[in-house]
Protein backbone atom coordinates (compact mmCIF):
# COMPACT_ATOMS: atom_id res chain seq x y z
CA UNK A 1 0.00 0.00 0.00
CA UNK A 2 1.43 3.12 -1.23
CA UNK A 3 -0.19 6.35 1.21
CA UNK A 4 0.12 10.04 -0.49
CA UNK A 5 -0.73 13.09 0.65
CA UNK A 6 -3.45 14.30 -1.38
CA UNK A 7 -5.03 17.93 -1.77
CA UNK A 8 -5.91 20.66 -4.58
CA UNK A 9 -6.42 24.46 -4.76
CA UNK A 10 -9.32 26.10 -6.91
CA UNK A 11 -11.06 29.26 -7.95
CA UNK A 12 -13.65 28.48 -6.17
CA UNK A 13 -16.14 26.05 -4.30
CA UNK A 14 -18.05 24.97 -7.09
CA UNK A 15 -16.69 22.33 -9.49
CA UNK A 16 -18.94 22.89 -12.30
CA UNK A 17 -18.17 26.35 -12.26
CA UNK A 18 -15.47 26.28 -10.87
CA UNK A 19 -11.23 25.32 -11.87
CA UNK A 20 -8.36 23.28 -10.60
CA UNK A 21 -5.53 25.63 -10.00
CA UNK A 22 -2.98 22.89 -8.74
CA UNK A 23 -2.75 19.21 -7.97
CA UNK A 24 -0.89 18.70 -4.94
CA UNK A 25 0.27 15.41 -3.40
CA UNK A 26 3.19 13.84 -1.39
CA UNK A 27 4.13 9.88 -0.53
CA UNK A 28 4.18 9.38 3.10
CA UNK A 29 5.69 6.90 5.26
CA UNK A 30 3.19 4.20 6.10
CA UNK A 31 4.61 3.18 9.12
CA UNK A 32 5.15 7.28 10.80
CA UNK A 33 3.03 9.52 8.55
CA UNK A 34 6.12 11.41 7.89
CA UNK A 35 7.01 12.55 4.20
CA UNK A 36 8.49 9.97 2.28
CA UNK A 37 9.06 11.97 -0.96
CA UNK A 38 9.28 15.15 -2.40
CA UNK A 39 5.93 17.37 -2.88
CA UNK A 40 4.77 17.49 -5.98
CA UNK A 41 2.92 20.64 -6.97
CA UNK A 42 1.28 20.43 -10.66
CA UNK A 43 0.04 24.18 -11.60
CA UNK A 44 -2.54 25.28 -14.06
CA UNK A 45 -0.67 28.18 -14.59
CA UNK A 46 2.14 26.05 -16.38
CA UNK A 47 -0.24 23.75 -17.68
CA UNK A 48 -3.89 24.10 -18.56
CA UNK A 49 -6.35 22.03 -15.87
CA UNK A 50 -7.13 19.30 -18.39
CA UNK A 51 -3.24 18.98 -18.44
CA UNK A 52 -2.15 18.95 -14.71
CA UNK A 53 -5.05 16.19 -14.57
CA UNK A 54 -3.61 13.97 -17.18
CA UNK A 55 -0.45 14.51 -15.86
CA UNK A 56 -1.67 13.49 -11.97
CA UNK A 57 -3.78 10.53 -13.59
CA UNK A 58 -0.38 9.49 -15.12
CA UNK A 59 2.27 9.83 -12.27
CA UNK A 60 -0.02 8.95 -9.29
CA UNK A 61 -1.57 5.92 -11.09
CA UNK A 62 -4.36 6.62 -8.76
CA UNK A 63 -6.24 4.73 -11.91
CA UNK A 64 -4.23 1.21 -11.53
CA UNK A 65 -6.00 -1.93 -11.36
CA UNK A 66 -4.25 -2.27 -8.17
CA UNK A 67 -6.39 0.16 -5.69
CA UNK A 68 -3.65 0.04 -3.28
CA UNK A 69 -1.38 2.01 -5.59
CA UNK A 70 -1.75 5.29 -4.46
CA UNK A 71 -4.07 5.70 -1.21
CA UNK A 72 -4.92 9.15 -0.80
CA UNK A 73 -4.54 10.66 2.81
CA UNK A 74 -6.01 14.03 3.20
CA UNK A 75 -8.11 16.76 5.48
CA UNK A 76 -12.04 16.62 4.00
CA UNK A 77 -11.24 14.56 0.19
CA UNK A 78 -14.68 14.52 -0.40
CA UNK A 79 -13.24 18.48 -1.48
CA UNK A 80 -11.19 17.19 -3.70
CA UNK A 81 -13.16 13.70 -4.70
CA UNK A 82 -15.55 16.25 -6.04
CA UNK A 83 -13.22 18.65 -8.29
CA UNK A 84 -11.47 15.50 -9.69
CA UNK A 85 -14.65 14.02 -10.22
CA UNK A 86 -16.09 16.52 -12.13
CA UNK A 87 -13.38 18.24 -13.65
CA UNK A 88 -11.77 14.77 -14.90
CA UNK A 89 -14.93 14.15 -16.50
CA UNK A 90 -15.77 17.86 -17.90
CA UNK A 91 -12.10 17.38 -20.15
CA UNK A 92 -13.10 13.69 -21.36
CA UNK A 93 -10.89 12.07 -19.09
CA UNK A 94 -10.96 8.93 -17.22
CA UNK A 95 -13.14 9.50 -13.71
CA UNK A 96 -11.36 10.46 -10.91
CA UNK A 97 -13.15 8.66 -8.11
CA UNK A 98 -10.58 8.90 -4.94
CA UNK A 99 -13.57 7.88 -2.21
CA UNK A 100 -14.14 5.07 -4.14
CA UNK A 101 -10.89 3.61 -3.57
CA UNK A 102 -8.88 3.20 -0.09
CA UNK A 103 -8.18 6.57 1.19
CA UNK A 104 -7.92 7.85 4.69
CA UNK A 105 -9.54 11.36 5.62
CA UNK A 106 -8.40 12.82 8.66
CA UNK A 107 -11.02 15.04 9.18
CA UNK A 108 -12.86 12.82 11.01
CA UNK A 109 -10.17 12.70 13.43
CA UNK A 110 -10.33 16.58 13.89
CA UNK A 111 -13.53 16.61 14.47
CA UNK A 112 -13.64 14.13 17.46
CA UNK A 113 -10.60 16.01 18.80
CA UNK A 114 -13.00 18.82 18.66
CA UNK A 115 -15.54 17.18 20.83
CA UNK A 116 -17.87 16.17 17.89
CA UNK A 117 -18.17 19.86 16.74
CA UNK A 118 -17.30 20.54 12.92
CA UNK A 119 -16.98 24.25 13.68
CA UNK A 120 -13.50 24.61 14.78
CA UNK A 121 -12.50 21.70 13.36
CA UNK A 122 -10.80 22.79 10.11
CA UNK A 123 -6.97 22.32 9.57
CA UNK A 124 -6.39 26.27 10.21
CA UNK A 125 -7.88 25.74 13.88
CA UNK A 126 -5.71 22.26 14.53
CA UNK A 127 -2.40 22.86 13.77
CA UNK A 128 0.02 25.38 12.79
CA UNK A 129 -1.30 26.52 9.80
CA UNK A 130 -1.82 29.92 10.20
CA UNK A 131 -4.20 30.99 7.58
CA UNK A 132 -7.30 29.23 5.21
CA UNK A 133 -7.29 28.59 1.47
CA UNK A 134 -9.62 31.31 1.00
CA UNK A 135 -6.88 33.87 -0.53
CA UNK A 136 -5.99 31.81 -3.11
CA UNK A 137 -8.63 32.29 -5.90
CA UNK A 138 -7.68 36.35 -5.27
CA UNK A 139 -3.94 35.25 -5.31
CA UNK A 140 -4.24 32.92 -8.54
CA UNK A 141 -6.35 36.30 -10.07
CA UNK A 142 -3.86 38.45 -9.45
CA UNK A 143 -1.10 35.94 -10.59
CA UNK A 144 1.06 35.87 -7.45
CA UNK A 145 1.82 32.05 -8.12
CA UNK A 146 4.51 32.49 -5.68
CA UNK A 147 2.00 33.11 -2.84
CA UNK A 148 -0.09 29.92 -3.90
CA UNK A 149 3.27 27.73 -3.25
CA UNK A 150 4.31 29.38 -0.10
CA UNK A 151 0.65 28.14 1.18
CA UNK A 152 0.61 25.15 -0.51
CA UNK A 153 3.44 24.16 1.05
CA UNK A 154 2.90 25.81 4.75
CA UNK A 155 -0.15 23.54 4.46
CA UNK A 156 1.73 20.43 3.27
CA UNK A 157 4.15 20.81 5.99
CA UNK A 158 1.25 20.90 8.94
CA UNK A 159 -1.11 18.61 7.25
CA UNK A 160 1.82 15.90 7.58
CA UNK A 161 3.30 16.98 10.86
CA UNK A 162 -0.50 16.47 11.96
CA UNK A 163 -0.36 12.71 10.14
CA UNK A 164 2.76 11.50 11.92
CA UNK A 165 1.17 12.93 15.17
CA UNK A 166 -1.67 10.59 14.95
CA UNK A 167 0.31 7.73 13.40
CA UNK A 168 2.30 8.06 16.93
CA UNK A 169 -0.91 8.51 18.97
CA UNK A 170 -3.02 5.75 18.27
CA UNK A 171 -1.36 3.14 18.31
CA UNK A 172 -1.27 3.79 21.97
CA UNK A 173 -4.75 4.30 22.51
CA UNK A 174 -5.78 0.76 20.85
CA UNK A 175 -3.61 -0.88 23.31
CA UNK A 176 -5.02 1.74 26.69
CA UNK A 177 -8.24 1.04 25.09
CA UNK A 178 -7.72 -3.04 24.97
CA UNK A 179 -6.05 -3.00 28.89
CA UNK A 180 -8.80 -0.41 30.09
CA UNK A 181 -11.49 -2.79 28.70
CA UNK A 182 -10.01 -6.44 29.02
CA UNK A 183 -9.08 -7.11 25.92
CA UNK A 184 -5.45 -8.01 26.14
CA UNK A 185 -6.46 -11.76 26.89
CA UNK A 186 -7.48 -12.45 23.16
Amino acid sequence: MVQYYLDIETTGLNPSEEQIITIQYQELDKNTGEAKGELKILKAWELSEKEIIEQFISDSKILDSYRFSFVPIGFNLNFEHNFLKVRSEKHGLPQIDVLNHPFLDLQIIGIVMNKGEFKGASLDKLTGKDKNGSQVPLWYANKEFDKIIEYIKMEAKEFIRFNAWIYRKLPNLLLQFKEENGLNER
